[in-house]
């Protein structure tokens, strides 16, 4: 057990802090046949769950897309690239009850084959998401879905089929701030006790550490 320290931390009160997040747009269609296709900005989304692959999103229940999500049970989430950062804040701030945000935004539904919600099709990928369960919580209902398919760009892919989502110029959100990622890797699952020839392949670049003599 480590000794403790003295910190100068400051307690701020009780607040949804975690941070960053990802800023997802929620694309989503109500059941009826002339549903029109909405976008909502979500902050508070993450995975759950591995295996089967689970996800949860938080809405306020007076939310346009809550009523659209009840009705139909499925949803896409779209990751924002820095591109559609501007559109992601627009559909943050304005409500599908008064303007159609694919057309305001000049953006595009795709739709996915097998599946009723629409994605957008700007994005570098998306998640097809079913509600499976929603949890009155307070301020926001969670619905807990699970994820029946992932599609992606395919210049994310290389040539063996590998996934490179640095190239998809993501974007976070923390504390009222949108902020683009680096495409510079700090480490990777497992860097921590990777070997040094390992560190050097996967971390161009990176000076392997020293050994330290056993005591």
């Amino acid at each position: 057990m480590s000794d403790p320290v003295s910190v100068p931390f400051r307690a701020i009160g009780p607040s949804a802090l975690l941070s960053p997040v990802p800023a997802v747009l929620l694309s989503c269609r109500g059941s009826e046949a002339d549903s029109p296709a909405n976008l909502i900005t979500i902050a508070w989304a993450g995975t759950v769950c591995s295996d089967p692959p689970m996800v949860s999103v938080s809405i306020r229940p007076q939310r346009y897309s809550y009523s659209l999500i009840r009705q139909s049970n499925c949803f896409c989430l779209n990751l924002v690239s820095r591109k559609l950062c501007r559109a992601a804040d627009f559909c943050g701030v304005r409500s599908g009850r008064d303007v159609d945000k694919f057309k305001a935004l000049s953006l595009h539904t795709f739709q996915p084959e097998d599946f009723e919600a629409p994605a957008l099709a700007e994005a570098p990928a998306f998640l097809t998401c079913r509600v499976r369960q929603v949890l009155p919580l307070g301020s926001h209902d969670l619905f807990l879905a699970s994820v029946e398919n992932v599609y992606v760009q395919p210049g994310l892919l290389d040539e063996k089929g590998a996934l490179h989502l640095e190239r998809a110029d993501l974007v976070s959100y923390a504390h009222g701030r949108y902020y683009g990622l680096t495409k510079e890797a700090l480490g990777f699952f497992g860097y921590s006790v990777a070997r040094p020839q390992v560190l050097s392949r996967r971390l161009p670049g990176r000076k392997p550490r020293k050994k330290e003599p056993r005591k």
